[in-house]
């Protein structure tokens, strides 16, 4: 699918704005001694699920990562569980509204041990075009992971969004290998969040 339709700005302002402050309104943005899921200590840390389960902060992300997708020839949006579950479920509901509707699935860490055994789970399809999306990336292995599982099933990965980019080498590195990566929120070194600026692809990824 493609979704066409008419915006001067490839996002609203006003509206990420609101969803930076939710960030820090509903403490998913903190500040202390953290230990990140690469095993690297920081002094800040993005608590994700604090605002994509926000019913204000999922409808924005919702509206947000749907704007991102115009002009995208793609067949569905994904991510790792369980952090992209509530963001690309919030985008289905938010195209569904608009007269879009966007089909979404999920990849599990390993398959499952039962029933189907399916690793990827939802409206997906083999040798389709795909969009992946996670609340944060850091080092970038959580997308890895299920970049390697749709890609494994013969799919291309058309872009990449997260919420929050901690600008810790793992969106460079995307950005290296050709992908098409935008977040909505960046991190600074000390923590501070800035709406992200639109940024170029370097090539060409399957």
């Amino acid at each position: 699918m493609v979704i066409s339709y008419s915006l001067e700005l490839e996002v609203d302002t006003e509206r990420t704005q609101r969803i930076k402050e939710l960030a820090y309104e509903t403490d998913a943005l903190l500040k202390g001694d953290f230990t990140l899921s690469s095993g690297k200590k920081s002094d800040h840390y993005y608590d994700g699920k604090q605002l994509s389960q926000h019913p204000e902060g999922a409808y924005l992300i919702g509206e947000e990562i749907f704007d991102m997708l115009e002009g995208i020839d793609f067949d569905a949006i994904g991510g790792l569980a369980i952090s992209a579950i509530p963001i690309v479920t919030a985008v289905t509901v938010v195209s569904h509204i608009k007269g879009q509707p966007i089909r979404s699935f999920w990849v599990r860490e390993e398959p499952k041990k039962h029933g189907t055994e399916k690793r990827i789970e939802g409206q997906f399809k083999k040798n389709s075009k795909v969009v992946i999306i996670d609340d944060v990336i850091t080092g970038g292995n959580s997308i890895k992971k299920a970049i390697d599982a749709v890609r494994a099933e013969g799919c291309e990965v058309v872009k990449v969004i997260v919420v929050v980019d901690r600008n810790e080498g793992g969106s460079d590195q995307l950005r290296e290998e050709g992908y098409d990566f935008k977040a909505i929120i960046d991190l600074s070194p000390s923590g501070e969040a800035s709406i992200s600026e639109p940024s170029a692809v370097t090539g060409e990824a399957g």
